[in-house]
């Protein structure tokens, strides 16, 4: 079968990374190494017993590969893949519509599926179990059910918030993987790869330097790579390197830990503000102008892993080792 992507109504949440920097296969896919691992046998057990693969989740932070890791997923499976997202899909006969246009073994793909509309959502029920679509035709006492066969098919649901999904809609993924925040050492790998893609010159000192300022995210790695490589052509030799992309991403104002000026800003607010925490989500949205959807699924999730910050249940708290990347400390430099 050959092997081709149809986009339907596609946020492109991955907009950062160009086609050519997407891997193709789970071999030069970069870091997951247990999704990859458990993947493969999930792939390969199927393509043996000539079945269709079991319908998957795939969450965490944003700009970690769920898209790339959906595609490789139907290039592995030899599958067509096509693509929409929760929020396009506004009516049940939308959805209906999509279900009905798959074939025998296509995969089709919803990013933000958290976000789709309950009603919407119940068409997916029947159709995920059983493989088939449940159609009411009319209206009150005239109005009657129509039962229509589906084909098999894999249904792969991308989301930041795996918490929204309805208890109903997580129970029929057969497989629920979470993607993880990666290591340096790996974006320094990706790094190196996008570099050697897009015909950019840069040293293992500049890859490091990008890799330790990219939140542990590859979108955000891809982004610095190109970023910090129109400053190297214009202000410097051509050639990323360390010091290159130390005062590249200065410029930028990234500092050594990869904290941007919202980072900043809402640590400093929590400090300054607020004694360090504990304080509620909404509030620290509204005390730096940010949405509290913004700072749970973008911001927090790195803070939390480099120890910055943490969640109670009276609200977030600002961490000694928060307090001491600004060289102040909650019961010394900070308050009355």
């Amino acid at each position: 079968m050959d092997k081709r992507i149809i986009t339907t109504n596609f946020k492109a949440e991955d907009g950062e990374f160009e086609p050519v920097l997407r891997p193709q296969s789970l071999d030069t896919y970069i870091g997951q190494d247990k999704v990859k691992e458990n993947m493969r046998v999930y792939i390969s057990a199927t393509k043996q017993r000539g079945d269709c693969l079991d319908h998957v989740l795939l969450y965490g932070p944003p700009g970690l590969g769920k898209t790339t890791l959906s595609n490789i997923i139907a290039n592995e499976m030899g599958a067509n893949i096509k693509t929409t997202s929760g929020p396009a899909i506004e009516r049940p006969g939308d959805m209906a519509a999509v279900l009905n246009n798959l074939s025998e073994g296509d995969i089709l793909f919803i990013d933000e599926i958290h976000r789709l509309n309950r009603v919407v959502e119940e068409v997916l029920y029947p159709a995920m179990e059983d493989f088939v679509l449940d159609i009411v035709i009319g209206k009150g006492p005239a109005a009657k059910s129509i039962r229509i066969d589906l084909p098999k098919f894999t249904l792969i649901g991308a989301t930041t918030r795996a918490g929204l999904l309805t208890a109903p809609l997580r129970d029929r993924f057969g497989v629920i993987n979470r993607l993880e925040l990666y290591t340096p050492e790996q974006l320094k790998q990706i790094i190196m790869r996008s570099a050697n893609v897009l015909d950019i010159k840069i040293d293992d000192g500049g890859a490091m330097e990008l890799a330790r300022r990219s939140r542990g995210t590859p979108r955000i790695a891809n982004r610095f790579l190109k970023r910090v490589r129109d400053f190297a052509q214009v202000k410097y030799s051509g050639v990323i390197t360390e010091q290159v992309a130390k005062e590249s991403l200065d410029i930028l104002e990234v500092d050594n830990m990869g904290l941007d000026m919202t980072d900043r800003k809402m640590l400093l607010a929590m400090i300054e503000k607020f004694g360090g925490g504990p304080v509620g989500l909404e509030t620290i949205a509204v005390s730096i102008g940010e949405e509290p959807d913004t700072i749970e699924d973008v911001y927090e999730p790195y803070l939390i892993q480099l120890g910055f910050i943490k969640r109670t249940p009276r609200g977030r708290v600002v961490t000694d080792l928060g307090c001491s990347h600004f060289g102040l400390s909650l019961f010394g430099n900070i308050g009355p």
